[in-house]
């Protein structure tokens, strides 16, 4: 293997020196995972948005905090309807008297009350506790509390399933490669990324867009934040297999006048992200991700994954992130098209000097002229005339301009 070409582990440290000393350490816009660095505050009635979306606000939340809630709805519940019971019982004087006919049988304590709320709510049913008839308010307790805890383990139920079933868990299956590379492809300097589905059952269809973001922060404490698009070839994907999406770094993409030493000087993020339909579910989700300048590389391609056997293709996920070093100019896209149009121009061009004089520049142009050729046309039955200067001009003729390198040679 030649020495330009060395193997490079996705797990190597970028240590960056600028002219000024070590750069500062600036938080991402967007996670390495595609969640977003921001946090609000001072938001207004934030409390009133949670409660009038109630279902989106518990499906967002953390498993443990919902596990929580629930647990604590289902607990206060039975508390509340023990003590309604045990108040119930109290006034219809159960808990005194044991021989007369009770409103709720075998309730003599709160223990009892709160047992029997529990088995009502969770239709346990054990067969020592149980109703009468002889208590209306009763009747219309129970019934309230069954009504009630329908409608919990509804919420318990769906927002479970909707959570097992977010969009967040299909998105960690796909994955982006840890760093971009900028390379030549097709004779262009393009900027790619590398996408892959890790699960068996593949996607639909997806679609992948990327970003340019720039936070640029006053002296003020104002802060702009800019979004520039890139345009991806081919961003309509089916991810069978990691694909490799790149940009073609062409007039009007940012990273058009950008050389390798800017890039390393740049103050910028990629954000990429990945849209696409679930073929198991039906559901769209998305992934996104971001790549700072120190994590894209310059003159580096990806290692390839696929193979072929007699039956299958077989992809090799421990190449996913690595790289190869290939030879690459550190020149910016406008100074690499520049070089090749000067290449593909001719390599002789004759100019007159604006300097040179009018009668001079004529003078220079007749010299340049290449040398005619005169081609007369005489009859095989007659001896061939000897013409004057004079009468060559009248006789037919025909003039043929030698090709320029023959008229460029010395005679």
């Amino acid at each position: 293997m030649h020495k330009q070409y060395i193997s490079v582990s996705p797990t190597d440290d970028i240590c960056l020196q600028t002219n000024n000393g070590p750069r500062p350490k600036k938080y991402r816009y967007i996670r390495k995972e595609g969640n977003g660095n921001v946090v609000f505050r001072h938001v207004p009635e934030e409390w009133l948005l949670f409660v009038t979306d109630i279902f989106t606000s518990l499906v967002e939340i953390k498993w443990r905090v919902m596990f929580l809630m629930f647990a604590s709805s289902y607990i206060l519940s039975w508390l509340i309807f023990g003590i309604l019971f045990w108040v119930i019982a109290l006034a219809h004087g159960d808990i005194k008297d044991d021989t007369s006919d009770p409103c709720i049988f075998e309730v003599r304590s709160f223990t009892a009350a709160f047992l029997f709320s529990l088995e009502t709510q969770t239709t346990i049913g054990y067969g020592f506790r149980g109703m009468s008839e002889n208590c209306m308010i009763a009747i219309i307790l129970v019934t309230v509390q069954d009504v009630l805890s329908c409608f919990i383990d509804t919420f318990v139920i769906g927002i479970a399933v909707t959570k097992m079933a977010s969009a967040k868990k299909r998105a960690q299956t796909v994955g982006f490669s840890n760093r971009a590379i900028i390379n030549l492809r097709d004779g262009y300097l393009c900027l790619s990324w590398r996408v892959g589905d890790f699960r068996r059952h593949h996607l639909v269809e997806g679609t992948a867009h990327a970003q340019i973001v720039r936070t640029t922060v006053h002296t003020t404490g104002k802060v702009d934040v800019t979004y520039e698009d890139l345009v991806i070839q081919q961003k309509e994907i089916i991810l069978v297999t990691p694909t490799i999406i790149f940009h073609r770094i062409q007039p009007g993409s940012p990273l058009y006048k950008m050389s390798l030493v800017d890039l390393r000087k740049a103050d910028f993020e990629l954000v990429v992200s990945f849209t696409y339909t679930d073929d198991s579910t039906g559901m769209l989700h998305q992934t996104r991700t971001s790549y700072t300048p120190d994590e894209i590389l310059w003159g580096q391609v990806f290692q390839e994954m696929i193979r072929v056997s007699r039956r299958h293709y077989k992809v090799d996920y421990t190449l996913f992130n690595h790289t190869t070093k290939v030879l690459v100019p550190e020149a910016s896209a406008e100074e690499y098209e520049h070089k090749k149009q000067l290449e593909l121009a001719p390599q002789y061009s004759i100019q007159l000097s604006p300097k040179l004089s009018s009668k001079q520049q004529s003078l220079q142009e007749t010299l340049l002229k290449p040398p005619m050729v005169t081609v007369e046309l005489v009859s095989d039955s007659h001896p061939e005339p000897h013409a004057s200067t004079s009468q060559v001009d009248t006789q037919h003729q025909d003039t043929l301009p030698l090709p320029n390198d023959l008229a460029n040679a010395e005679i």
